[in-house]
């Protein structure tokens, strides 16, 4: 496809509105990244961007006397929220780059559509599509976005020192949207320039790792930060980059595979404090380390039952998201270490188990055993763990007049 004609979401009312009303009095509209090339590429677009050569203040008039919602998210720099029919559009007016600061570059707005493209990071961001699917190339990004091939915009180095984060957003977007081996000349400026990942906030590399990890060849592109000295400065520690490709190789088993979290602790997950360790370093959320403990969490059951996959006890103490994370996790390290060769069915019919089956309720509380006579204190939760044991002992067949008979 070199045209977006037949866009699905180029198509519709909504997006047509907006260009309705920014493009008056001889300005222009175009759509531009993410969207463009995703559909080039034949991948879903989730985000529609435009930019325009009208001022902000210009946009968000516009919009509102045609009844469109504004939201002013960024008019500072150049950006107004539009929402038409309940799609949000991002309008950016065109920019130009006066002097650069690291990420504190001064910017004027413009109406070059070649100098906006020049600010962009890499040529297969910098296309531009106008209402009708016509593309506009810059750059000539188009070559370079059909060949899934990620070059940066001017000179690698200069644009890395613009800010450092577009080392890890090379090895993200390629591992995106590449083919084959990255870009010799963009990978070279990666590797002088990287240093410059220890100046970046925790927060923006988490968020670049967190869409590393489940891109299509994230094992081979972390496997190449590994051995360019790229990955150890990213996550402070050493990585297992074949425990990684492992649990990409069940992709095709497991949609859970591409989550972030169970990639990084089948990464970097050693230990407990290894997983503390990325939690911080990426700034992720609570619940996200949740997860990633609750994987190794299992792994280290599964470990310490001498490999015995018990699903309903696993599913039981650990709950299904833990179990699945945890099967995974277990599945891909036995591939790694040369294959789990007649476990194979026993891992996915384990992983089918742990889908469908029911968690099991515990018949008793520590009430229930003070009113069969147990004096409350200590004694009541010391009975009541070791009833617990011999009800998963028995795979859940004792009943509550069964666990009560054994006090």
């Amino acid at each position: 496809m070199t045209g977006l004609a037949d866009a699905p979401w180029l198509q519709t009312p909504a997006i047509q509105r907006v260009f309705d009303a920014v493009e008056q009095e001889g300005d222009r509209a175009m759509v531009v990244g993410g969207a463009v090339r995703n559909t080039l590429l034949d991948l879903p677009v989730a985000d529609v961007d435009i930019a325009t050569t009208a001022r902000p203040e210009q946009v968000a008039a516009r919009a509102r006397g045609t009844g469109l919602k504004v939201v002013p998210t960024g008019i500072d720099h150049g950006t107004v929220t539009v929402i038409s029919k309940g799609m949000a559009y991002e309008v950016t007016t065109l920019r130009q780059d006066v002097e650069t600061f690291g990420r504190q570059a001064r910017v004027v707005f413009g109406t070059s559509w070649t100098d906006d493209a020049r600010r962009r990071d890499f040529t297969l961001n910098a296309l531009y599509a106008d209402r009708h699917g016509a593309i506009h190339d810059p750059l000539g990004g188009l070559e370079d976005c059909l060949a899934r091939r990620v070059r940066f915009i001017g000179d690698p180095g200069e644009r890395i020192r613009e800010d450092y984060l577009r080392i890890l957003r090379f090895f993200r977007i390629h591992a995106a949207y590449g083919r084959g081996t990255p870009d010799a000349a963009g990978l070279s400026a990666c590797i002088r320039e990287r240093d410059g990942l220890r100046h970046l906030s925790a927060e923006r590399i988490g968020l670049e790792m967190k869409k590393l990890v489940g891109a299509p060849l994230a094992a081979d592109c972390l496997a190449l930060m590994e051995d360019s000295g790229l990955l150890e400065i990213t996550t402070g520690g050493i990585s297992r980059i074949a425990d990684f490709r492992a649990l990409r190789s069940l992709d095709d088993v497991a949609e859970e595979t591409r989550n972030p979290e169970l990639g990084f602790a089948v990464l970097s997950g050693f230990v407990d404090e290894d997983l503390d360790r990325i939690a911080d370093r990426f700034r992720l959320s609570n619940a996200e380390r949740k997860r990633m403990h609750g994987a190794l969490g299992v792994a280290e059951a599964i470990e310490h039952g001498k490999g015995d996959l018990d699903v309903p006890r696993l599913l039981y103490r650990h709950g299904r998201q833990s179990l699945v994370d945890g099967l995974l996790a277990v599945w891909a390290q036995a591939r790694a270490r040369g294959g789990p060769g007649r476990r194979e069915r026993d891992f996915s019919e384990a992983l089918q188990l742990g889908r469908s089956l029911e968690i099991a309720a515990f018949p008793l509380k520590g009430a229930d055993l003070i009113k069969a006579g147990l004096p409350a204190g200590p004694k009541v939760g010391e009975t009541l763990k070791r009833l617990e044991e011999d009800w998963l002992g028995s795979r859940f067949s004792l009943s509550r007049k069964d666990l009560l008979e054994r006090i």
